[in-house]
């Protein structure tokens, strides 16, 4: 398999998405992974991700936001973030990628985003890596597990022991798997391929249905 990704450049409600697409033949489905508030897709968990996930017969598509591609770090809104990404999977799943079964997911910020769209998106599953449950040291501020709580397919969330975005709970459906480091992931990138692998590898999707009401 080639490890050098097809760079595109995608049109969005929102300025130019970058798409960095890491195809494989014979693929199960897409796997759209989405970075960080502040960082960008060579995050060393992505990377892990990514490369367990085509070894498992994923084609990976990792976005960079529009605010990110025009050399902006503070995010836009999250009204912003979702509509940039719901343009660009709709942009893959009418073209190269049409009729395959689409997983979405990311770190940080890009898992919220992937949680917010998941259903208008027929998503069949949701990975997240470091979800950010509660910032750290605003306990007055709303956590952000009932995110987590409105996704209705299969998610698995991989956690730093000591992130400071605090622990989601395991639920129904939804596979917390708990690895050495903090919010960056980066301490046991073995353990993050680890739990990718196992829970890609129990993922049984059927094609997934888009809707754009």
């Amino acid at each position: 398999m080639d490890s050098q990704p097809d760079v595109v450049e995608i049109r969005t409600a929102h300025g130019a998405a970058r798409v960095h697409l890491r195809a494989v033949e014979d693929h199960r489905g897409l796997l759209m992974l989405g970075h960080g508030a502040g960082g960008g897709v060579e995050a060393p968990d992505l990377r892990t991700t990514s490369d367990v996930a085509r070894a498992s017969g994923w084609s990976v598509a990792l976005v960079e936001q529009p605010y990110r591609v025009a050399g902006r770090r503070a995010p836009a809104p999250a009204r912003q973030l979702d509509a940039a990404w719901t343009d660009v999977a709709l942009h893959l799943l009418a073209g190269p990628f049409a009729g395959l079964p689409l997983v979405v997911g990311g770190r940080s910020s890009g898992a919220r985003v992937a949680c917010r769209t998941a259903r208008v998106l027929g998503a069949v599953g949701v990975l997240c890596l470091a979800f950010p449950l509660q910032p750290p040291g605003k306990a007055d501020r709303p956590s952000r597990l009932p995110e987590l709580e409105d996704v209705d397919v299969p998610t698995l969330v991989v956690q730093g022991q000591r992130d400071a975005f605090g622990m989601p709970p395991a639920a129904l459906g939804r596979t917390v798997v708990v690895v050495d480091g903090d919010h960056s992931l980066k301490k046991d990138q073995a353990a993050v391929g680890d739990a990718v692998r196992a829970w890609l590898g129990g993922l049984t999707p059927s094609s997934s249905t888009v809707t754009t009401a």
